[in-house]
């Protein structure tokens, strides 16, 4: 078999178009239309359906994707445990993260990690929720920032480093009364119009969830994926900001508020997720440990106490 092909053949499903993975492979079109075909007549299955200019995977094609990343994968992996071996401490790490992960932790941390790892480049992609996982599957990254809960239990291929407990704050104008000893019931942000992230952030459906429990239905006036615009807002008093604890909020005057749910807090459980299946170089396992003693360091708010506006 033809890893060229299976390659071909999984681009092509994933972007739909021979032309488009054309421009990916850098392969001109009649190249990957007579690979495409090869792999067919090899597998004796037909792949794909055509409608229109697009073509639609059929049902074997859509049994024998699966497996084909996997292959994909695991070549990958083997070529990246040679240049493991034969590097060292000297390599690329390739990490996913949200926006308000990346602006509020790595600045600082990724200066840390270096000293350890100078010869080892880290290189960031903001993404999120099964947009990460999608990512990690495929090969794209080693580790992924997540929320835990974004993995299904049953999920085995997946595995973590824990690194904190993120948890959920409201984010207001100082002079808007609301919250008591530093928290704030969320019941209590009902008449207030939200600023909050967008649903593929589980902290936005979080809230959500917790909105539910509390009877309410959240007035949003702003729906955004950058963290900056959401403090940025509430500091004007456009409304309330419902943020992650890893945003760093220094830079804005507002009030914060730790929110809760019948007195309990609302928090996350945070990881790193890596696909089991591919091995790790040792400096991703140090950059884990390395990064929760940080975030543990930096971002743990005492409980029952307000943050300084």
């Amino acid at each position: 078999m033809d890893l060229r092909h299976v390659r071909t053949f999984v681009t092509v499903a994933e972007l739909g178009t021979v032309s488009k993975a054309s421009e990916h492979l850098h392969v001109a079109q009649p190249a990957l239309s007579r690979q495409v075909a090869s792999l067919e007549e090899e597998f004796g299955l037909k792949l794909f359906d055509r409608v229109g200019r697009r073509l639609v995977l059929s049902s074997a094609g859509t049994r024998m994707l699966a497996d084909c990343r996997s292959l994909l994968v695991h070549v990958r992996a083997v070529g990246e445990q040679a240049q493991i071996l034969q590097r060292g401490d000297v390599g690329v790490l390739r990490v996913s993260a949200s926006p308000h992960f990346i602006e509020g932790v790595f600045p600082e941390f990724l200066h840390n990690f270096a000293k350890h790892f100078p010869q080892v480049q880290v290189r960031l992609i903001e993404a999120v929720g099964a947009e990460a996982l999608a990512m990690l599957e495929r090969g794209e990254i080693h580790l992924a920032q997540s929320a835990v809960r974004v993995v299904d239990p049953d999920d085995r291929r997946f595995a973590s480093h824990p690194l904190m407990q993120m948890d959920m704050l409201a984010a207001c104008h100082p002079r808007t009364r609301l919250g008591k000893d530093g928290a704030v019931d969320i019941a209590q942000l009902a008449p207030y119009p939200l600023l909050q992230p967008t649903r593929d952030f589980l902290i936005r459906r979080s809230f959500d969830a917790a909105c539910r429990l509390a009877g309410f239905t959240p007035n949003n006036v702003l729906e955004c994926r950058a963290p900056h615009g959401l403090l940025a807002m509430a500091e004007a008093g456009h409304g309330v900001a419902i943020i992650p604890s890893a945003v760093r909020i220094h830079r804005y005057r507002v009030k914060v508020l730790r929110v809760t749910l019948r007195q309990k807090p609302l928090s996350e459980p945070l990881s790193m997720l890596y696909d089991k299946r591919r091995p790790l170089p040792g400096y991703a396992t140090v950059f884990c440990e390395l990064l929760a003693q940080d975030v543990s360091k930096a971002f743990k708010l005492p409980r029952g106490k307000r943050q300084p506006a």
